[in-house]
This record gives C-alpha cells, sequence and structure tokens, in this order.
C-alpha cells in the first residue's frame, strides 16, 4: 500500500503543471495583449472573451477543459497499468483520478509561473468532472450552471451555484447506489470549496450590486 500512495504522490507534479500552463495568458500574447492588464485582470475565459471576443474566450474555455481532462485521464491510465493486486485498480484509479483533478485545479489557480496568481478554475474544472464522475453528475452540474446563468447573466453566480451543486448531487448519487466511492465525495468538497473561495470578491460584489453582467462592458 505504501508503494501505491509513492505512485499516487507522484501524479501530483504533472497534474499540476499541466493546470498551470496560462492558455487565456497564451491566446492573449499571440493578439498582442497581456489580459492581466485588462478588463477584470483575470486569464481566464470570461475575461478572455471579454477582452478579445467570443472566439478568443471559447478558445480559452476549451484548451482550460482539455487540460483538466487529460489530467485525469493520463493519471487514471497510469494507475491502471501500475494497480498491483488486481482487486486494487477500481480504487487505485479513483484515487489517482482525485488527485490528479485537485492537483490540475490548483495549479490553474495558483500557477508558479505567474507567481500563483491564475485563473478561476471552472473550466478546468469542467474538464476534470468530465473525466472523473459519471455524466449525469456533470449534467446537473452544467444544468444549474446554465439555468442559473440564463436568469441572471452572472457568470460568477453560476459558477459559484454549480459549484455548490457538485458536491450535493455526487452525495445524493452515491446514497443512492449510482457512484461508487467515497473519494469522489471528497473530491467534490474540495473543488466546490476552490472555486467558492476564487470568487470570494465576485461573492463581495454581487451583496454589494457591483458586479458587472455578462456582456456588459466592465465599469
Amino acid at each position: 500500500m505504501n508503494a501505491l500512495v509513492i505512485s499516487l504522490s507522484l501524479l501530483i507534479l504533472p497534474a499540476y503543471l499541466l493546470g498551470s500552463i496560462p492558455f487565456g495568458l497564451i491566446l492573449g500574447r499571440m493578439r498582442g495583449l497581456d489580459v492581466r492588464q485588462h478588463g477584470s485582470g483575470n486569464i481566464g475565459a470570461t475575461n478572455v472573451w471579454r477582452v478579445l471576443g467570443p472566439k478568443w474566450g471559447a478558445s480559452t474555455f476549451l484548451l482550460d477543459a482539455a487540460k483538466g481532462f487529460f489530467a485525469v485521464s493520463l493519471a487514471q491510465q497510469i494507475a491502471w497499468r501500475q494497480a498491483a493486486p488486481p482487486a486494487l485498480e477500481d480504487q487505485y484509479m479513483a484515487y489517482a483520478g482525485v488527485f490528479a483533478a485537485l492537483a490540475c485545479i490548483l495549479g490553474h489557480s495558483f500557477p508558479i509561473w505567474l507567481r500563483f496568481k491564475g485563473g478561476k478554475g471552472v473550466a478546468t474544472s469542467l474538464g476534470v468532472l468530465i473525466a472523473l464522475i459519471p455524466p449525469l453528475a456533470t449534467g446537473v452540474v452544467l444544468l444549474v450552471w446554465c439555468s442559473v446563468f440564463a436568469f441572471s447573466k452572472y457568470v460568477s453566480l453560476a459558477s459559484i451555484l454549480a459549484a455548490l451543486a457538485l458536491p450535493l448531487t455526487v452525495g445524493i448519487l452515491l446514497k443512492l447506489g449510482e457512484m461508487d466511492g467515497s473519494a469522489y465525495f471528497a473530491f467534490s468538497c474540495a473543488a466546490a470549496f476552490l472555486v467558492v473561495r476564487r470568487h470570494r470578491e465576485n461573492i463581495s460584489r454581487l451583496f454589494a450590486g457591483t458586479e458587472n453582467r455578462f456582456g456588459k462592458p466592465k465599469a
């Protein structure tokens, strides 16, 4: 078991480094802009969309989601090849995916290359969810995000409520026997905490009534 713990720990660094690739900043540089100097100053897809337009914002979102998906998928593939005895395969893959998922989200939110000032982890979280948990749970989270955004036009509010819906959804599915493994519930709580924490300034603006709605220029 100690060898398995060591192997799982070794998956954290590559997942973190993959998550820390600042696609929003890179795409902005391709257009001759540092997105950190415009809009909200964030390197995430929403600010890139605001500063550079829909094509670049959507590209940032897809790339940030893709790195989350591939970080988890790669970790699970490595775990599947290394699991021994075979009876531990499912448990090992679950923990490998969870370790990689959290490391990737942390890499996106706190990239070493940018003095630990990164994005808010929403797109990357979606990518790891697609790779890690059943489609039903991911679908519920997406439905919450889309419903809140359609009603309010606040990206931040939609992201916060979708993040909070994640552990609730995973907990219900575990209770109903549709999922297996407490590691997934622990991950969902940790991921929700990270996303909400990264939005704490947005929360303050939402309560103050000064948060910008999507599609309106930043004041």
